[in-house]
């Protein structure tokens, strides 16, 4: 079981994804991430891994929210137990390039993220306006 850190990076009304290119999600466009080394906090795990597949800077913030992804085999036995934890990220520089195990990475607008649209891994969507209205709150603030 690897808990798995999720950048949300929002940059004004956009989300940045990618496109998996390895199970469970290979081929679905999802938040980058990866596996946390050991030492590794998930602020860093999420930062390291962004700049890894895409080469954009950010500056990990809040955790958002954890998900469960379970993968069974054709049995119906237990195969794989992932731990996501979303953490928003705070834009700092750089234009996304796939890199590491992503296909593909860009910017979408959060308005325009739905399943029938795009193939999005697990709650990606919602993710993206939780992200968003974190954002917004924080802006609200200042």
């Amino acid at each position: 079981m690897s808990p798995s850190p999720v950048p949300a990076v929002i940059r004004e009304d956009r989300a940045l994804l990618v496109r998996r290119a390895n199970p469970p999600d290979a081929g679905l466009w999802g938040f980058p991430g990866g596996k946390i080394e050991l030492g590794e906090t998930v602020r860093e795990a999420a930062t390291r891994e962004l700049l890894e597949e895409t080469g954009v800077k950010a500056e990990a913030q809040d955790i958002i929210t954890t998900l469960d992804i379970l993968v069974r085999n054709p049995s119906g036995a237990m195969q794989q137990h992932f731990i996501l934890i979303a953490v928003r990220c705070r834009w700092i520089s750089g234009e996304p390039i796939a890199g590491d195990d992503a296909l593909e990475a860009g910017w979408f607008a959060i308005a325009e993220l739905a399943p029938d649209k795009i193939a999005l891994s697990a709650d990606v969507e919602a993710i993206a306006r939780r992200a968003q209205a974190l954002a917004s709150d924080e802006n609200a603030a200042i």
